[in-house]
């Protein structure tokens, strides 16, 4: 990338832009940006760059979106930099063009950042670190589940959960269990997904009876991805509760797992108010398979929702074929 400030200055294609650019109006210098964004151009990348260190707020943080999408090492670095910057909007905008990289060789310059003091700077890098699943994001991320700012604790979990690293699923659950943020509690118990054995069922198990109804809901969401059988009583009673989002979770996961027990309690659910819950329920009558159940669903058949008819008629589509 040749073009540097200087020579796009100078050259007699950019003249109009060029002045624009270099203008004593913020304003006139952000649009000016936009426009110069929008050509597409790689070599304007380093001019979009050195819009980051621009004296104006605004400008700054324009610069610091219209990098969005470039996957490159430097820019990356760049952008970086601007997680301390004293405007909140530039480190707002920095820390979303970071979460947008794709290419893990990008990435590789927020590795020290994933580790820095501040905690903001520290939180956004391994936002940006998740997706990437640089296997050399897992040592920092470890190091941040004891970490006193509970963003950080939470996109530690979300690197951690993508990595799938064996060594902190006992932290994870704990977190799952005990955090004092219901967010890293979610976050947590989500996490625990990558693990499908008895290790983690105790800490689930007690997520499905967390304070939150969003952390039961995930737990709810995680034990039918795993399809632990264990977990089918508790769900069973979980079928009882007020928030129907987390029935409908609870439905998906007995569903999944396949247990007959959950016949009653699934059944009466075909009678909840929520449309999404007669349906999951439906939904998971016919995974299970059971005929007990096919004089419910006919009665389902003709719900006054379109969805539940439909899963309720496919539910005994599945009951027939067995």
């Amino acid at each position: 990338m040749p073009h540097t400030l200087t020579a796009l200055l100078n050259d007699p294609d950019f003249t109009a832009l060029a002045s624009r650019l270099a203008a004593t109006d913020a304003a006139t210098r952000r649009v000016a940006l936009i426009e110069l964004a929008d050509d597409g151009d790689p070599e304007h990348v380093p001019v979009l760059v050195a819009g980051l260190a621009d004296a104006d707020a605004g400008v700054r943080a324009e610069a610091a979106r219209l990098l969005a999408g470039w996957d490159a090492a430097d820019v990356a670095a760049a952008l970086a930099e601007r997680l301390l910057d004293d405007d909140v909007t530039v480190r707002e905008a920095a820390a979303q063009s970071l979460s947008e990289l794709k290419s893990p060789d990008a990435g590789t310059p927020l590795l020290a950042w994933a580790s820095h003091a501040d905690p903001y700077a520290r939180s956004a890098a391994l936002r940006a670190l998740r997706e990437l699943r640089l296997p050399a994001a897992g040592a920092p991320a470890l190091a941040a589940l004891g970490h006193v700012d509970a963003g950080v604790r939470r996109e530690a979990v979300g690197v951690l959960g993508w990595l799938k690293v064996d060594d902190a699923l006992p932290a994870l659950a704990d977190l799952a269990r005990a955090d004092a943020d219901p967010e890293v509690r979610r976050a947590a118990t989500g996490a625990l997904g990558f693990a499908p054995d008895a290790r983690v069922v105790p800490a689930l198990l007690a997520a499905l009876d967390d304070a939150e109804w969003q952390v039961r809901e995930e737990a709810a969401a995680t034990l039918g991805k795993l399809r632990l059988a264990e977990a089918a009583t508790t769900l069973i009673a979980t079928l009882e509760q007020d928030i129907w989002q987390v029935r409908i979770k609870a439905a998906r996961a007995l569903g999944l797992i396949g247990n007959a027990k959950a016949l009653p309690a699934l059944i009466a659910s075909l009678a909840h108010q929520a449309g999404n819950l007669r349906k999951e329920a439906a939904i998971a009558l016919g995974e299970i398979g059971d005929a007990s159940a096919r004089a419910a669903l006919d009665v389902a058949s003709a719900d006054p929702d379109p969805e539940v008819r439909k899963a309720a008629r496919l539910a005994l589509g599945r009951l027939a074929s067995r």
